[in-house]
């Protein structure tokens, strides 16, 4: 039995680790060919270092103004996210009714729809409301899609605020509105987080939507510019690709590691609710 045990263990031990690996070789090969002056598609340590790949992107046509593009597109749909999620969450966790579970299926099924699919007739939805090639028609889109999963999730994370301390508010003529700016949102702290960087990350590499929506170049996201560095008849500038791609994933780290603390704080309810 013990030994049983002890193999079953050491094969677990293996597979996590070939799977560790098969995660950390692209990451690895993205860090070494933004800095090698020979890159390719081989992941090896540059025989010299180089900072030539930086220097050839970080201008205003390849890298600043797509970026500026995401950040505007990502930033200000994930904002919208947020606040619709938090103002549907809101009755669906609060407020018992019949219509709560149908509504949460619904949800449920929209979130496993794929975008391609439901994307010919938001083109033509668009083309008929001008709204093609517009930054804003794609913020809107971009919210819309992140909406059902994004209302699920913030709804299970409202459920684990003790109604009491609203009562509490509401006995002191607070209204419902005040009570989830004041009370609820604060205390869900660990899942607004979780909201924002998963609707953040979503949109951020989303390449098909920007791509359909979007017509003029100085208005595609980083998400879509990227594609630019793949040139005719199969040539790939390794380098300039690594390069882009390590300024590319950086306002993703840099929200992640800012959220980090709502991350593992949890709910401060302690004492709050006397039993």
């Amino acid at each position: 039995m013990a030994r049983s045990r002890a193999s079953g263990r050491f094969a677990a031990d293996v597979s996590l680790l070939l799977l560790a690996v098969a995660f950390a070789l692209p990451l690895a090969w993205v860090v070494l060919s933004s800095v090698d002056p020979h890159a390719g598609l081989r992941v090896r340590v540059p025989d010299g270092l180089t900072l030539d790949n930086f220097d050839a992107i970080l201008t205003p046509d390849i890298t600043y103004t797509p970026l500026l593009n995401s950040l505007i597109l990502c930033g200000g749909a994930t904002a919208l996210t947020v606040v619709c999620a938090a103002l549907a969450a809101y009755p669906l966790s609060r407020f018992r009714s019949r219509l709560n579970r149908p509504f949460l299926l619904t949800i449920l099924f929209a979130t496993s729809l794929p975008i391609t699919a439901i994307m010919v007739p938001v083109y033509a939805l668009f083309v008929r409301v001008n709204l093609i090639d517009a930054l804003q028609g794609t913020i809107l889109f971009f919210a819309a899609s992140q909406l059902p999963f994004a209302i699920w999730l913030m709804k299970n994370f409202m459920d684990g605020v003790p109604k009491e301390l609203e009562e509490a508010a509401w006995t002191d003529g607070a209204s419902s509105l005040q009570s989830l700016v004041r009370i609820v949102l604060p205390l869900m702290g660990p899942g607004l987080a979780v909201v924002t960087v998963f609707s953040f990350v979503m949109m951020w590499g989303n390449f098909f939507v920007p791509f359909m929506l979007l017509l003029t170049p100085d208005q595609m996201p980083a998400s879509v510019s990227i594609n630019d560095f793949f040139g005719n008849r199969g040539t790939v500038a390794y380098g300039q690709l690594a390069a882009f791609s390590v300024i590319y994933s950086t306002p993703v780290i840099l929200l992640y590691v800012l959220v980090a603390r709502r991350l593992g704080g949890g709910f401060a309810l302690g004492g709050a609710v006397k039993g």
